[in-house]
């Protein structure tokens, strides 16, 4: 459809793929971005740690034989482990909590819970390693020279918190697939972990708290020692500036990612319902008040599915046009009157019928027959107002006004008559024709009424309509109904003798069709 929304991707991005994938490429697919975006992390540390030891921080410089013993033998063999502990802790946790979805099988509560944790769970196993990294390096520098502390406890502590900020944002968005399949089966509102407060937090951390406390550092040290040099200070400051701007920008873009994708999602959304699509949804798969929002689309759409699927069937029960009007305004009991021209349409022998076929066959005979009748009046703007056994009521003029109710209704009941010859030959049918002044309304008691047309009409259609089953070709009108109708279709009728109808005081005019000239 021209115009319709772009859909994107259905868990924000197209490395993600699609939650209906299988069990083992999603397991695949986590399993790669998981570990890319660890090794990621782990090495923007480590970068911003050399960086920082050797350049930036003032203070004695550790890139020396005296320190040797630090940075070839102490420095390779506790990466080399944190890198070996790292992983292997990594994989249990993930092996233990994340199991359903590798079976492929509902999660309980307790481990969608934990599915959604996870992000944070690895994010702590970081914070462990770097904090031993923390220890054990602070103290073998400080054997060899004490006023190394400072300097190398900030600088990790920095390296630390930018691993754990982006290891945090990463693998919440690798573990996405993940996070949509345990959203599939709970109530976000019940298993939020963290919030976008928090997000936005992390990102206030990193991109502006850790830099200026290291910008106050360096000034402090500047204070402190007297052996350095301005220019010494200068690169600290446009280091840890450069630091700032590059991972502060590239933190707060995670952010923003990770934030506004569920809301394109739930745009993308409300944009295909817009369009006539009801059967639009999103995937839920952030565990914050934005899988709230997600989640909270998805009920709207499912009540507005029920909503046109109910108006859909009261429409079929009581009509198109009825029910529009009740869901419009407050229907109430009462009526008003309206110009109408009405139909009376009634099967001739339907109990010699019903006596001599079987049940099913008579149902089906009537569907046939009803499916004709109906489908002329809708086309003709009328309305079923309702059936009766083999009998049926068709009103025109209320409750939507239509400009020439009369000649609809001699047009359709023509139709109708023409149409059940060639396409239900086995049933036979009468169908009487009226109009005038009737009242419109809701007839019943406050807690069950229904819609319905009464008046000198009414009676006279269903009058005729007993008339016709003895009369040739079975369709007649009253001659009030054939002279208010639109002139092309009054003239294709004419006129003929004046009968008092079963139950009426004045005598009534009969109209017939004439028959149609063939060559």
């Amino acid at each position: 459809m021209n115009g319709s929304p772009r859909t994107p991707s259905p868990l924000g991005s197209p490395i993600l793929g699609r939650p209906d994938e299988s069990a083992r490429l999603r397991r695949v697919r986590v399993q790669v971005l998981l570990t890319s975006s660890l090794l990621l992390s782990n090495a923007i540390g480590a970068g911003v740690v050399a960086a920082l030891l050797i350049v930036v921080i003032p203070g004695p410089k550790v890139i020396t034989w005296d320190y040797v013993i630090v940075n070839a033998v102490i420095a390779p063999l506790y990466i080399g482990l944190a890198l070996v502990v790292g992983a292997t802790w990594g994989t249990v946790v993930g092996i233990r909590d994340l199991r359903w979805a590798v079976e492929d099988r509902v999660p309980t509560r307790r481990e969608a819970a934990a599915a959604l944790s996870m992000p944070w769970r690895l994010t702590v196993i970081q914070i462990v390693l770097w904090s031993g990294g923390l220890v054990v390096f602070t103290t073998a520098y400080a054997l060899v020279d004490v006023q190394t502390i400072p300097k190398v406890a900030f600088t990790i502590t920095m390296g630390a918190v930018t691993v754990c900020a982006f290891s945090y944002l990463l693998s919440e968005f690798s573990l996405r697939p993940t996070a949509a399949r345990a959203l599939e089966y709970g109530d976000p509102r019940r298993v939020r972990i963290a919030g976008v407060a928090g997000r936005g937090l992390l990102a206030w951390v990193l991109g502006t708290g850790v830099p200026v406390t290291g910008l106050i550092l360096v000034a402090i040290f500047s204070l402190i020692r007297e052996d350095v040099q301005p220019t010494q200070v200068a690169v600290s400051v446009l280091a840890l500036g450069g630091v700032t701007l590059v991972f502060g920008f590239a933190l707060t873009l995670l952010g923003l990612s990770a934030t506004v994708a569920p809301i394109r999602a739930v745009r993308a959304g409300m944009s295909r319902i817009e369009h006539g699509d009801l059967d639009a949804s999103v995937v839920v798969y952030d565990g914050t008040e934005l899988g709230e929002l997600q989640s909270g689309f998805n009920r709207m759409a499912d009540g507005l599915r029920e909503r046109a699927r109910i108006q859909e069937l009261f429409g079929r029960h009581v009509g198109r046009d009825v029910a529009a009007a009740a869901i419009a305004r407050n229907p109430e009991l009462g009526g008003e009157e309206r110009e109408v021209a009405v139909f009376f349409i009634d099967l001739v022998g339907s109990t010699e019928l019903a006596a001599t076929r079987p049940p099913k066959e008579v149902v089906d005979l009537l569907n046939r027959f009803f499916a004709v009748v109906v489908d002329e009046v809708d086309a003709h703007d009328g309305l079923i107002n309702k059936f009766e056994g083999d009998a049926a009521l068709a009103v025109f003029g209320a409750p939507a006004e239509v400009e020439d109710p009369e000649g609809s209704a001699l047009a359709a009941a023509r139709r109708i008559r023409d149409r059940l010859i060639l396409e239900v030959p086995d049933c036979n049918a009468a169908i009487g024709v009226a109009a005038g002044v009737a009242v419109a309304g809701n007839i019943g008691a406050r807690d069950r009424f229904e819609y319905t047309v009464i008046g000198d009409p009414v009676n006279e259609a269903a009058r005729l309509c007993e008339l016709a089953k003895s009369m040739p070709g079975a369709l007649v009108a009253s001659e009030r109904a054939m002279s208010a109708a639109a002139p092309e279709v009054s003239r294709q009728w004419e006129l003929g003798d004046s009968i008092v109808l079963r139950g009426r005081s004045s005598p009534t005019r009969l109209a017939t069709p004439i028959p149609a000239v063939t060559a």
